[in-house]
């Protein structure tokens, strides 16, 4: 594709790390910039803040222990990073809240994966970061790289006991297809902060699938711009908490340039007293941004009194000259029409239902195109529900 010489104007005219939404805050690096949080502030009113362990006040977050460990493909490479090296901050990403710059100055964990220009991986890079406690808070940064034309996946797995802040860059060269799938296994006590930042170049390709089913708290904050017209952005999400968890994905697509896209499909279950999840979905569409297409989504299964789901999906259009824009957000109990259907059919009620929680979540786990994963997922769906047996109903 040609540039047109308005169109080559319009993408200068977007500042790195400026933000016209009214709902995504503006960056800084200066802690300063970043008060301590009441819990009255938008982007924290969801998130039980006593429950941070300090990681929104003053927690030391080089006095946890966290071990990384990596399996990767020939072709990709793997390395440790220094503080102040020039890949931090290539996505363009500037902190927007307290957590995330605290992490960036005091990140002890640096790392880079890099997928060199032109390769193609015959099998994902695996990330395995473990933890050993609760007792300390850690902090780490990773900058994932698709140099152009590239195509890969790379799947971060979370796992064991801990506290744990990190900031996940992603930079995903023109022409280049890049998977990256975030897993969270942690046992029941974890807590975990996420930001993950993605910079999508010219017609390249760029899906995200967020998974959590452990830790005592989870929150993710997921965000994408685009470098360039052309590019596509893919976010898919699966949660399930249970009795007392707390699970909060946060999402913001900032469509930089023109001609590009975005779909976000998040999918959730809830069972137990006190299972709290929270979906904000948000894409801001620029006067750049003509001819764009969007679509984000979030639904949510209630297994059993007592829990609470919260979904707000917001757009903010500033140009009338795109494709087509739209959400749609649902929370609700089982279906009856298919558990009558499947009734019908001679299967014992516990049986039909476990079939449709499967049904439900097993469309988008197809798409994660990762067969070790997938089946991996279908088996965590089932040690869920085998914790509570769904004897609510």
């Amino acid at each position: 594709m040609t540039e047109t010489p308005a169109v080559a104007e319009a993408i200068e005219t977007v500042e790195p790390g400026t933000v016209l939404s009214h709902l995504h805050p503006e960056g800084s690096f200066d802690l300063a910039d970043h008060p301590v949080p009441t819990g009255r502030e938008e982007i924290w009113r969801f998130t039980p803040l006593k429950r941070l362990r300090g990681l929104h006040t003053d927690a030391d977050l080089t006095a946890g222990s966290v071990s990384t460990s990596a399996d990767a493909p020939t072709g990709a490479r793997v390395e440790q990073i220094p503080a102040d090296s020039p890949l931090r901050g290539s996505s363009g990403y500037v902190p927007t809240d307290r957590i995330a710059a605290r992490t960036w100055d005091a990140a002890t964990s640096t790392y880079a994966v890099t997928i060199p220009a032109e390769t193609v991986l015959d099998a994902p890079v695996i990330v395995t970061v473990t933890g050993s406690g609760i007792e300390g808070a850690a902090a780490s940064h990773v900058v994932v790289t698709a140099e152009r034309h590239s195509k890969a996946t790379v799947v971060f797995l979370f796992e064991g006991s801990a506290t744990l802040s990190d900031i996940a860059e992603i930079v995903v060269g023109d022409g280049a297809q890049l998977t990256v799938v975030s897993i969270d296994d942690w046992a029941d006590d974890a807590v975990h902060v996420g930001h993950r930042h993605a910079k999508v170049g010219r017609d390249a390709t760029f899906k995200h699938v967020d998974v959590s089913f452990g830790g005592d708290l989870v929150r993710h904050d997921s965000t994408a711009e685009y470098a360039g017209p052309g590019g596509s952005v893919e976010m898919l999400g699966l949660y399930f908490a249970d009795e007392g968890q707390h699970i909060e994905h946060r999402l913001f697509v900032d469509h930089t340039a023109p001609k590009t896209k975005s779909h976000v499909v998040y999918k959730g279950a809830l069972q137990g007293k006190g299972a709290h999840t929270v979906w904000i979905g948000n894409v801001l569409i620029r006067k750049v941004a003509e001819g764009i297409e969007t679509y984000e989504e979030n639904r949510n299964l209630v297994l059993t009194d007592g829990c609470q789901a919260d979904s707000v999906p917001n757009l903010e259009i500033e140009t009338g000259e795109i494709e087509g824009a739209g959400h749609a957000s649902a929370t609700g109990r089982f279906d009856d029409e298919q558990l009558f259907y499947l009734r019908s059919r001679g299967i014992e009620e516990s049986e039909a239902r476990r079939l449709v929680v499967h049904g439900f979540f097993n469309d988008l786990i197809r798409q994660i195109d990762v067969p070790q994963i997938q089946e991996k997922l279908i088996a965590t769906v089932e040690t869920e529900l085998a914790k509570n047996a769904l004897k609510a109903f």
